[in-house]
């Protein structure tokens, strides 16, 4: 091609282009709360098994396994989770408890 001086030539197509490249922010993982059932002589092993079924998902050899440690040690971690989730499980477990004249007592405290 011919190209007179009153004329440009046109550009080359680039082969890199400029990207911005925006960086994440590192998110932090949020910390993790144990619930802990606490031992008392008047809630029913029974009722200790049903909870860890009904509201910690247990399969009733995990169930009956915290339900004696929880005997036998005076309380043990039934779970692990976010602080919302710890302490709404806490309320909804005494809740239920009061609701069948248990008085199994739940406490949650940071990993």
């Amino acid at each position: 091609m011919f190209w007179n001086s009153e004329r440009e030539k046109p550009k080359e197509p680039s082969r890199q282009r400029d990207v911005e490249v925006l960086e994440r922010p590192k998110v932090k993982r949020p910390k993790k709360y144990k619930v802990i059932m606490h031992n008392d002589d008047y809630t029913t092993q029974e009722f200790v098994v049903h909870i860890l079924q009904r509201f910690f998902k247990k399969n009733p050899g995990e169930a009956n396994f915290l339900m004696l440690t929880v005997h036998t040690k005076g309380q043990a971690a039934v779970g692990v989770y976010t602080k919302d989730v710890a302490e709404t499980k806490v309320v909804e477990v005494i809740t239920y408890a009061r609701d069948n004249e248990q008085p199994l007592m739940l406490t949650s405290e940071p990993e």
